[in-house]
Formats: C-alpha cells, sequence, structure tokens
C-alpha cells in the first residue's frame, strides 16, 4: 500500500480526500507547505501532493529516496524541479484545467472594482460617509482589452469581455484564428497590446520565456492610464516596472492576486520572533507599498478558489493518485 503524504490541506481537502481515495492509501496530512524545514516529514512517503507554495528542488528531493509521483494541486509546476524528477524517475502530475471560468470571473471582479471604485467607496461608507465626491468610475463597453495569454483561463476571460461590449486584442505565443473568428478578437505583438489596450490582463503561464515579459524595456509602451490585472503569476511582470509604473500613472490602477514574494509574506506575523532575510524584508516592504495605494486591489491569491473549482482540483487529483496506482499515470508534465 502506497504512503501519500498530503501538504497544503485544509480539513475540508481531508475530509475529500479520505473519502476520494477510500482507504486505499496509507495517507498523511499537513496543513503547511513542503519545504526544507519539514521535508523529513515526507522521507518516507511513495507519493506526495503539494499545492503552489511547496518547494520540491534538487535538494529537497534528494531527501525523499522513496518518491515515485508529485501529484500537485496545480497547472503551473514552477515550485517543482521537473529536470530532477526527470532523472530520478519520479512521475510528476497536475490538474491542468478547473477553474478556467472561476479565475475569469474573478479577474473581472477586480476589472469591476477598479473601474466603479467600488473597493474606495466600501472603505467609505463603513467609516459612515456616503459622499460619492471622487467616486466617479468608468464604463468598460466599448474599451480595449488586452489579453496576454489566449489559453483556456484567457479565452474565458474574452467570452465574458465581449458580454460587456469590448474589444479585445491577444497576444499569445500559438494562436487559435478560429477560435479568435468565433469569439471576435485579434491577436497582436506584445507591443502593440501594451500600445493599444485600456486593460491589460495577465493569463499566460510563468517560465522562462514569461519571466518579466512586462518590464522597465517595454512598461512605457503602455497606454497611459490603463488598468493593470495580473491573477497569473507575479513573475511575469518585472516589480520594479509594476511600482514605476503605478508611481507614474502609466497604470492608472492595478488589481492583483499575485506578487512579488507573497509566499514569503504569508507569516509577516512571525517577523518579530525569528531572524528574517533581506529578501523576505524586501518582499513585505513592497507588498505595504502597494497595499497604501488607494488604486490598487490586492487579494490573496484566491482567483481559483471557489467551491466548485477546488472540488474540481481535489477530483481531479484523486485521479491522477488512482491512475498512477494502477499503473496509467494520468496529466503527467512533461
Amino acid at each position: 500500500m502506497f504512503k501519500i503524504n498530503f501538504y497544503e490541506v485544509t480539513p475540508t481537502d481531508k475530509r475529500f480526500l479520505r473519502k476520494a481515495l477510500n482507504g486505499k492509501f496509507r495517507m498523511e496530512f499537513y496543513p503547511e507547505p513542503l519545504t526544507d524545514k519539514n521535508i523529513s516529514t515526507a522521507k518516507g512517503a511513495d507519493l506526495v501532493s503539494v499545492f503552489i507554495y511547496s518547494i520540491l528542488d534538487k535538494a529537497n528531493l534528494a531527501k525523499l529516496p522513496k518518491l515515485k509521483l508529485i501529484a500537485t494541486r496545480s497547472t503551473g509546476f514552477n515550485h517543482i524541479d521537473l529536470k530532477c524528477a526527470g532523472e530520478r524517475g519520479i512521475i510528476v502530475s497536475n490538474v491542468p484545467y478547473y477553474g478556467e471560468n472561476t479565475v475569469a470571473e474573478h479577474t473581472f471582479g477586480l476589472i469591476l472594482a477598479l473601474s466603479r471604485n467600488i473597493h474606495k467607496a466600501y472603505v467609505r461608507t463603513v467609516r459612515n460617509d456616503f459622499s460619492p465626491k471622487g467616486l466617479e468610475g468608468w464604463d468598460i463597453k466599448g474599451k480595449t482589452l488586452g489579453v496576454v495569454g489566449a489559453g483556456g483561463i484567457g479565452s474565458h476571460v474574452i467570452k465574458i469581455a465581449k458580454g460587456f461590449g469590448m474589444n479585445v486584442i491577444a497576444f499569445d505565443v500559438n494562436r487559435n484564428h478560429f477560435m479568435a473568428e468565433v469569439l471576435g478578437f485579434s491577436y497582436a505583438p506584445l507591443d502593440d497590446l501594451l500600445k493599444k489596450s485600456d486593460i491589460i490582463s495577465l493569463h499566460c503561464p510563468y517560465n522562462k520565456a514569461t519571466h518579466h515579459l512586462i518590464n522597465m524595456n517595454n512598461i512605457g509602451l503602455v497606454k497611459k492610464g490603463a488598468l493593470f490585472i495580473n491573477t497569473a503569476r507575479a513573475g511575469i511582470i518585472e516589480p520594479q516596472a509594476l511600482h514605476h509604473a503605478l508611481e507614474t500613472g502609466i497604470f492608472g490602477g492595478a488589481g492583483l492576486d499575485v506578487f512579488e514574494g507573497e509566499d514569503l509574506v504569508k507569516d509577516e506575523n512571525q517577523m518579530l520572533t525569528r531572524n528574517v532575510s533581506v529578501e523576505h524584508l524586501r518582499a513585505v516592504l513592497e507588498k505595504n507599498i502597494l497595499l497604501n495605494r488607494e488604486n490598487v486591489i490586492i487579494t490573496p491569491h484566491i482567483a481559483f478558489d471557489s467551491v466548485e473549482a477546488v472540488e474540481r482540483i481535489l477530483q481531479t487529483t484523486a485521479d491522477n493518485i488512482c491512475s498512477f496506482s494502477a499503473g496509467t499515470p494520468s496529466n503527467v508534465v512533461k
């Protein structure tokens, strides 16, 4: 019987997985991520299942001699050293589809909050101030949305945008012209998208090719006052470029479900009780600078987090584990 260690799980996740796997495996559950600090807990595991804050780099994998499968409960897998896993014969499975509409809906939640100053209005009214001064918004109908990455999530964003009567342009290395014709959008080079978009929304994967895709070299191309939305990965935009664009008015506002160093500030309340790295301090400082801007909305990486999407993640993970156990691995990351 395989032993599986699950990390970054809630009590609800635990109940679901126990029921879905129905006693077929020996299971241990941990609420915290799997890192170098607790890697010893997974030493005897045949399989581990993690989310995005766990770190399975070469050093950690070397400490897991029995490991045969990493079942990440995410689409992205940049927290896993695929090269090292491949050399060790460790299979990596992911959840390729679970929340395309979920993330797209959150994206528009951020867009509407910024375009209609909903976040500012809420703060004002809870203080019993009902003055509308300074809360005038603007219509998104007729505006141009630039979608960076027109895959599963991006295409759902485009569908919603067309429902609002928006014009849409997209940048993607893989162009699906049939989809573009059906949904009524056009492809454009990234530079053109930055120049023409009233709202820029990121939906591409994070990898070597997309690392700091938007940066100090091209941020000046952005249409003055454009909104910036990131529900993908923080590393797609260079932090310096993000802060510069907000400081100078290149971005009229930003809706961020992810930001550089978010994994470092999750336990910010413990900073006074232990040694803290310069990297940690920088992440906290940058986060606080963003939070102090009235035209920035930060949500704590919850774009994926709906009841339905989480159930799809857990069910697909359970299916991946069962498929591996049966000798027919599914959703294998190449």
